[in-house]
């Protein structure tokens, strides 16, 4: 795998758990927590809600779903 393929799948890994861990958070804390732009926020939280990982319960704010997920280090 590429280096950059496999640090943008632990950052996508990192935002779930973040939102997992605080429930509902917004782009902006993402952006905030993460230091790295909108888009690629986007991009990453775009990545998870295409595998039913997480929703936006209203815009701009997003939470985890109940699937279940296995996590491996």
């Amino acid at each position: 795998m590429k280096p950059s393929t496999n640090r943008m799948l632990t950052r996508i890994k990192a935002v779930y758990m973040f939102i997992r861990k605080n429930g509902t958070v917004t782009t902006q804390e993402l952006v905030d927590e993460f230091g790295i732009t909108p888009r690629t926020i986007q991009r990453d939280l775009n990545v998870l809600a295409y595998n039913d990982l997480v929703h936006s319960p209203s815009r701009g704010r997003w939470a985890t779903t109940s699937k279940k997920v296995r996590m491996s280090s």
